[in-house]
């Protein structure tokens, strides 16, 4: 699964041309909580999406509070944005980076020289 994974986000960098050898380390990472999340989501929905469950502290009191997966998930979306940034993976970051082509430049007339250098030069 996480070989998959990550052969579809270098092959989306590689789409983009912003793939490089040197980002190994951190496309793993990615992939790493890219699977991590897919797992959470399989647990959440098994779980019939539930966002809150009731806690009763040491004092005996009961709350409700956001359950483990979905504070998980919540925490790996933040972290998943920031590492896509990174890869240049997402249209905000990847508009960023992507230069224009550089235009080129017209070609420079000769400057006439100036009388003194013309001068120079004539007695050299």
């Amino acid at each position: 699964m996480k070989s998959q994974l990550k052969k579809e986000v270098v092959d989306n960098m590689k789409h983009l041309g912003v793939y490089r050898d040197d980002f190994e380390h951190t496309v793993d990472i990615y992939v790493g909580m890219l699977a991590q999340y897919q797992a959470f989501e399989k647990q959440f929905e098994e779980s019939g999406f539930k966002i809150t469950g009731s806690y009763t502290n040491k004092a005996g009191a009961t709350n409700e509070r956001k359950t483990p997966i979905y504070t998980a998930m919540e925490a790996l979306r933040k972290d998943l944005a920031t590492y896509s940034n990174l890869l240049c993976l997402n249209p905000k970051t990847y508009e960023r980076v992507k230069r224009p082509e550089v235009p080129v430049r017209k070609e420079e007339k000769e400057k006439p020289k100036s009388k003194l250098i013309q001068a120079l030069s004539e007695t050299s």
